[in-house]
């Protein structure tokens, strides 16, 4: 069960500053219009990765989702050049390092280690260890990105102080955009996990099933009746983003199914697999003694054990094809509504 966006790759900084500088001062060695000559690049940096995450939210054309994500690598080797060929402002050279490692970290992380987490995506899918791990490697992808960017905002208010410019920190509508893209990204994760982790064991189930596996089934059953009770639990203590609990609540549907299907539906198949291998020994039994060996009590035993083994087999097909049927319909149900969910708070951006 894939995610429907990568949203939690990347968050770059936003350089919220207006800029002022003191009267008087030479235009040509202006250190205001230094500062600007490298947020600027910055920002467009940023404008590019905003319409990135927007087009995959909202757009199911790959081609086009895969061509703003060039764009946005492109916008950053701009950005790089920009400050790469940027002298030092009269010899202090501080600004202008701090905020080419920042873009090159930047680079870095969104050409190299965008296509590392990508690969990672179809192994995550193989089991919750590793989806978890898959999820705390975008984390730990922010974490880094967000270091950086304290180092920039910490050279930027240096060099200010140091030169006599004024920052007025200001609230762009990019900047609101990104925290907000930021925000739905962690809160996403948090219950999507919740829904992997029983989605997932709910899969190992299925082919212990096919397997006619009844340790092994007993083995999952337990422990994503055990998964679906904790997530539930947790899920009970979210609260809805911006007014919308439909995600949460779509994962709570979900998480009561695979406890009803540990707690009920499941031991009707484990039962009828018993009684299976119980028929199957007795009929050996049977069909190894002669006709005339078999006594009334023999015939009447076997007579009622087929009659059993018949009255299982309708219950255990039955139950398939409930489980079935609910089954595809809580992942459709997830599905759908984690599409809509995603569409409808990730904001809207173009360059």
């Amino acid at each position: 069960m894939k995610k429907s966006v990568i949203y939690s790759l990347l968050v770059f900084t936003i350089i919220n500053f207006e800029i002022k500088t003191i009267k008087g001062q030479d235009p040509a060695s202006d250190p205001g219009t230094y500062m600007n000559s490298i947020s600027n690049p910055v920002t467009n940096m940023d404008k590019a990765y905003m319409a990135y995450i927007s087009a995959a939210a909202h757009s199911n054309r790959k081609r086009k989702i895969e061509k703003m994500r060039d764009q946005a690598v492109e916008t950053i080797l701009t950005c790089q050049n920009l400050i790469n060929y940027l002298p030092a402002y009269n010899g202090d050279n501080s600004l202008r390092q701090s905020s080419l490692t920042f873009v090159q970290l930047c680079y870095k992380i969104f050409n190299e280690d965008y296509a590392h987490i990508v690969n990672m995506e179809d192994i995550a899918e193989r089991s919750y260890d590793e989806m978890q791990a898959y999820l705390l490697l975008q984390q730990a992808t922010n974490d880094t990105l967000k270091v950086g960017n304290e180092r920039m905002s910490r050279a930027e208010k240096s060099f200010a102080a140091k030169y006599n410019v004024t920052l007025v920190t200001q609230t762009s509508e990019l900047s609101e955009k990104m925290e907000i893209t930021s925000k739905l990204a962690k809160y996403h994760d948090k219950v999507y996990l919740l829904f992997f982790k029983c989605n997932w064991e709910d899969s190992q189930l299925a082919e212990a099933i096919n397997q006619k596996n009844v340790t092994k089934i007993e083995q999952v059953r337990n422990a994503l009746g055990k998964y679906a009770i904790e997530g539930l639990k947790v899920l009970d203590t979210l609260q809805a983003f911006d007014n919308d609990a439909s995600l949460t609540e779509s994962c709570k549907q979900a998480l009561a199914f695979y406890k009803s299907e540990s707690e009920t539906e499941i031991p009707v198949i484990t039962d009828y697999y018993l009684k299976e291998e119980n028929f199957n020994k007795f009929k050996i039994a049977m069909d190894a003694k002669a006709a005339n060996q078999r006594t009334q009590q023999d015939v009447d035993i076997y007579n009622k054990a087929v009659n059993d083994i018949n009255t299982a087999v309708n219950t255990f097909n039955q139950t398939n094809t409930d489980l079935f049927n609910e089954r595809t319909a809580v992942n459709n149900n997830w599905t759908n509504t984690e599409k809509q969910f995603l569409d409808t708070h990730t904001p809207y951006y173009k360059m």
